[in-house]
């Protein structure tokens, strides 16, 4: 301790270079293998702690392992000896968090899902070749695939152009919200179901340029807009399962891996087919790029329409489910919330004083109400329930020496609650967003400790998509309709994505 004090003299005399001050700190660094967690036992490791009966932590309630590792081992724990995979490297310190995030170049590598990686790199190598998207890829393929289609995706003109599509698929789904009320006006049992539907709805206007009618009344079970659902909620939902137990999937085809695998082929062939009906139409238009749709502009600069599929068929495997479930969250904290829905429709009637009248990109611009409710529950209830990556380089984190290839998860579910990081977190307060966004002095929010999209190069490329729908479906339902859930409080599990779990039967009113 009197060695840091040292160098910390040294730094604020400014006798020594701030390079000298890091090497200096590093020295007194402790090691690696003292960072505190969990302790393994032989053979079995920490595995065994999500084993049925046995074990102390469930796969469902991850967001509770985390708060629990914090308030246990503080602000960097280690969960190490899980079967099969790296160690987990906690770190609940948003400044450490803010060091790693900018010092990493432009090939960050998040941790790996090995069953994707085995997905598209070994089972169906054929397909996807030398770039196979950007979920579950790494390194120089991963930025040449990502260098190919990350300007059409986050071009604010080419996302404006799907106002009035996803307009469209949304106003469709409030009727169908009316018509599928009970004699109580609420929402059936499976409405998160529902939800699921309008958003693969919404993904497939955006990734296949095609309605896939998610909507019809009365969907048979085996159609493929229910398949789709239920595909993607099986890949998502599992992949925690094939990676935090045993991992025997890697060794011998267990039950899980195979109808995983037949899930992905079916996403495959759902994607080419729909981009090979859009690439015959295509071939038939004069190409003017301002007119042209993303997946158009993906098809024309790109030879291969492989390119295309893959790009669509990541963000429908993991825009469904993470989408969906982010907006039940949203629904039910309105519900719940009445005095912040009364809010956010004040500011709906002002700027959409006719509620027939259709939603606008300057209309969207002068909602900062609800923009700042949407960071608010992401903050509180982040629906990913934190970010990752793996060590390049050896660091230094929270005074430890972490070695190259330790896999950091960073999760903004505790970070974004912590008073040294937010002014007043435990109030669900939207307005703090507002003021920041004006530069106006309320508190302090550290701009890393809430990361709902990710940080960098590694952002999440569907975000202005997935913006743009919560804030339409949100926008149309409070401007005419009042929610209200009247049931026991929910409780907030993790699927795969952290949200409440339970029927979400809200109640829906007319508002006069």
């Amino acid at each position: 301790m009197r060695g840091v004090r040292s160098v910390i003299r040294r730094m604020t005399t400014c006798k020594y270079s701030s390079s000298t001050v890091i090497e200096d700190l590093e020295h007194f660094a402790k090691p690696y293998s003292e960072v505190p967690g969990p302790k393994p036992i032989p053979v079995l490791g920490n595995t065994w702690r999500f084993f049925p009966l046995i074990g102390e932590y469930k796969i469902e309630d991850v967001a509770e392992i985390s708060k629990s590792l914090y308030l246990e081992y503080g602000k960097i724990a280690k969960m190490s000896g899980l079967m099969g995979r790296p160690d987990l490297l906690f770190v609940f310190d948003a400044d450490e968090a803010e060091k790693v995030f900018r010092s990493e170049g432009d090939t960050p590598y998040r941790p790996s899902m090995p069953c994707i990686v085995k997905y598209k790199h070994q089972i169906r190598a054929d397909f996807f070749g030398d770039l196979p998207g950007v979920i579950g890829v790494h390194g120089e393929n991963w930025r040449i695939f990502r260098t190919k289609v990350q300007k059409p995706a986050l071009q604010l003109s080419v996302v404006k152009k799907y106002i009035t599509p996803i307009q469209e698929v949304t106003d469709n789904f409030i009727q169908r919200m009316l018509d599928m009320r009970n004699e109580e006006s609420e929402m059936p049992a499976d409405f998160d179901n529902e939800i699921h539907k309008w958003s693969l709805e919404c993904i497939g206007r955006v990734a296949l340029d095609v309605r896939l009618g998610c909507l019809e009344p009365n969907l048979p079970p085996n159609s493929e807009p229910q398949n789709i659902i239920d595909c993607a909620k099986f890949a998502l939902r599992n992949v925690a399962i094939l990676e935090l137990k045993a991992p025997y999937w890697r060794y011998f085809p267990t039950p899980t891996w195979k109808k995983y695998v037949s899930n992905m082929d079916f996403f495959r062939e759902v994607c080419m087919k729909y981009i090979n009906k859009s690439l015959t139409k295509l071939k038939s238009k004069n190409v003017n790029e301002d007119e042209l749709s993303l997946l158009e502009r993906i098809l024309a600069k790109e030879k291969d329409p492989k390119i295309a599929c893959i790009f669509a068929l990541d963000l429908i495997l993991v825009g469904i489910d993470t989408i969906s479930m982010a907006t039940c969250s949203m629904l039910y904290q309105l519900a719940t919330r009445q005095h912040i829905q009364e809010k956010l429709h004040e500011e709906l009637v002002r700027i959409i004083p006719n509620p027939e009248a259709p939603i606008t990109a300057a209309m969207l611009d002068r909602m900062p109400y609800l923009r700042a409710f949407i960071k608010e529950v992401f903050r509180l209830y982040s629906t990913v329930i934190g970010n990752g990556r793996v060590l390049q380089n050896d660091t230094t984190l929270c005074g430890y020496r972490i070695p190259k290839g330790v896999q950091l998860v960073f999760p903004s579910i505790v970070t974004g609650s912590m008073p040294e990081y937010v002014s007043d977190p435990e109030t669900f307060r939207p307005e703090r967003w507002m003021k920041l966004e004006k530069g106006e002095n309320d508190g302090y929010i550290h701009p890393f400790a809430s990361l709902p999209y990710g940080y960098g190069a590694r952002m999440c490329l569907g975000r202005r998509f997935a913006d743009l729908e919560m804030q339409i479906l949100i926008a149309k339902l409070i401007r005419s309709y009042k929610l209200e859930y009247l049931h026991e409080p929910l409780e907030y599990k993790v699927t795969f994505m952290y949200a409440p779990e339970g029927e979400l039967k809200f109640k829906m009113t007319k508002r006069e």
